[in-house]
């Protein structure tokens, strides 16, 4: 797809949103052999993509014209925030990523790109925006497509638990009225230093949030989403925690690295080519801790190709979602279906 729109990573965040693909592209999608659904949904297949670049309806219409089938609207709140400064996007070099915290070195210019340090910082526009916005994103699926909205807590100073988990049952809900067919409450990011950015890590403050949003949305699909977990307990205590409040677990949120000379030197979420060995490991490990709590499993974090695609269905994952490599490449999604049907 040459000369196709993408994320322009020189420009800022509020451009890109300004300056989304005007139409869905007019492509040949190829059908994925198989039966598949979406925490009960039927879907045309089981490739999606996370809320990192669905930035609007527009990017949402574009991408769902693409091949990709479960659609995350980006994460929103119950009042307008404002992104972080550009860049946004920064290339990085990074041979493989396992642990968090590691320093890593912006790439240099002529350097193939493959791996990138993600710093949005959960930006939102204003509820009246964005609720707006996702009824028209509603509008652009069609059969067999489901639209997903992720939704976070904007806590203020002072805050209890019940009134961050109050917060993200509010945006549920206007999501569910909205048009959403399934809400992800995101439980990680690691781009913010604030209360909301590392609540999977507490099962004792997951269980609630998880327990409010349900209670705001009963007939939709509930995912989470998390981050890297330091070892199979701390994942298998969130997943026993949730598990009656929830369908599904997405994971991984990226993973936290530095960047030589960077955000000042603070972490940010690493995605690409450098998380895939890792992601796919958390994987296998999350596909036995969920399957066993009867819970669905997202797979996310470095998928670029058909074989990685392939390798998150085998090791347990039920739906698979790409980020960076349909933002460097549009068409990657037509080409997976394509190698899918062999």
């Amino acid at each position: 797809m040459k000369d196709a729109p993408v994320y322009d990573i020189a420009k800022s965040y509020d451009w890109n949103y300004d300056h989304a693909p005007p139409d869905p592209a007019h492509v040949h999608v190829p059908a994925v052999p198989g039966n598949w659904t979406f925490c009960g949904i039927p879907v045309n297949s089981p490739l999606g993509m996370p809320a990192g670049p669905l930035l609007n309806s527009r990017w949402i219409g574009y991408y769902a014209s693409l091949g990709f089938d479960v659609l995350t609207y980006k994460t929103v709140r119950s009042r307008y925030r404002k992104c972080y400064d550009v860049p946004n996007l920064l290339p990085v070099s990074a041979a493989r990523l396992d642990e968090e915290g590691i320093e890593v070195e912006a790439a240099r210019d002529g350097d193939p790109v493959r791996t990138w340090a993600i710093s949005f910082g959960m930006p939102s526009k204003d509820p009246s925006e964005w609720r707006a916005d996702v009824e028209r994103a509603r509008n652009l699926l069609g059969a067999g497509q489901v639209l997903v909205v992720s939704v976070v807590a904007s806590p203020e100073e002072g805050w209890t638990l019940a009134q961050l988990a109050a917060d993200f049952a509010r945006c549920a809900a206007w999501a569910a009225e909205s048009g959403a067919q399934a809400v992800e409450a995101n439980l990680s990011c690691p781009n913010v230093c604030t209360q909301e950015a590392d609540l999977y890590l507490s099962p004792d403050a997951a269980e609630p949030i998880a327990a409010a949003v349900r209670a705001r949305v009963p007939h939709l699909p509930v995912l989470l989403k998390v981050g890297l977990f330091p070892d199979r307990e701390r994942a298998a205590s969130l997943v026993e925690a949730v598990r009656s409040h929830v369908d599904a677990i997405s994971a991984t949120n990226s993973i936290t690295g530095v960047v030589k000379g960077a955000f000042g030197g603070l972490r940010r979420g690493i995605g690409g080519r450098a998380i895939t060995a890792r992601c796919l490991a958390e994987t296998k490990m999350l596909a036995d801790v969920t399957a066993g709590a009867g819970l669905r499993l997202v797979s996310v974090g470095g998928v670029m190709n058909t074989q990685d695609v392939q390798e998150r269905l085998a090791a347990g994952a039920h739906h698979v979602q790409l980020a960076t490599a349909p933002m460097l490449d549009p068409g990657i999604g037509l080409q997976i279906r394509r190698e899918l049907a062999g």
